[in-house]
């Protein structure tokens, strides 16, 4: 017999297996962004390097947490219990990081979209990379289609099969101006807002939820250590008393 309940054991290495695979899917992941680190990052994006060591922390631990409990071992129990409340608070951190990030982005929505409105216009290449947003997103205009000013671009054409998109654009007329007829009533940096937003939703969501089952990692592996030195602790007892 086991010196941990049989039941608890096969449950936490199912959870730990899942874990792995869900691990090895990220690093897989983390591989084929890798690529395109160094453009996101020379776009003035973040670095995607942090991809590698999260992906690394999800394969690794639960290979750990396996080992301890088929070990049956305290010690190596105690060193996984550790990792898991420390990845409980990296998470929580990040979570917390992620929301005041998100709520900044949220204040400063309007002065910062009028801010790159201007550079933006100035250079060909970044018009250009615009009218390609406009396109694939359905908007005109960094923050309204008077950046265009009298000429409205082709980009800016909204048909009548754009009028129900991902981001509710909604068509308006082009009174008074150069170009199509019916031009996309939001602008793309509202879009890219909408995007933004759902981003930062899904980071929260996966941080918080990370942060939570490593506490019931910890929790299981506190009962475990438990059983484990109550199991020593009979042994013991049993021998004082044969001698």
């Amino acid at each position: 017999m086991g010196k941990i309940n049989g039941c608890i054991k096969c449950l936490f290495i199912f959870f730990n297996v899942v874990f792995a695979i869900l691990g090895c899917v990220l690093f897989y992941l983390a591989v084929q962004i890798t690529a395109f680190s160094h453009q996101v990052a020379a776009l003035g994006g973040p670095s995607l390097a942090w991809s590698w060591v999260f992906a690394l922390g999800v394969l690794i631990l639960p290979v750990l947490g396996i080992v301890a409990a088929c070990m049956e071992k305290e010690l190596v129990l105690r060193i996984f219990a550790g990792f898991m409340v420390a990845g409980m608070i990296i998470m929580l951190i990040f979570g917390i990081v992620v929301v005041v990030s998100r709520n900044t982005m949220n204040d400063s929505f309007d002065t910062v979209s009028a801010e790159l409105a201007k550079p933006i216009m100035e250079a060909k290449e970044t018009r250009n990379m615009l009218m390609a947003f406009e396109q694939s997103l359905q908007c005109c205009g960094v923050v309204s289609s008077s950046d265009w000013g009298m000429n409205i671009p082709q980009s800016c054409e909204c048909k009548m099969q754009d009028k129900r998109s991902l981001f509710s654009s909604r068509c308006k007329a082009n009174v008074g101006l150069f170009g199509p007829d019916q031009i996309y009533a939001t602008s793309c940096s509202s879009a890219l807002f909408v995007i933004a937003n759902f981003i930062f939703k899904i980071v929260m969501g996966i941080c918080f939820t990370f942060a939570i089952l490593a506490l019931l990692a910890l929790l299981m592996s506190v009962l475990m250590i438990h059983q484990i030195r109550k199991h020593d602790g009979g042994e013991s007892s049993m021998a004082m008393q044969s001698y």
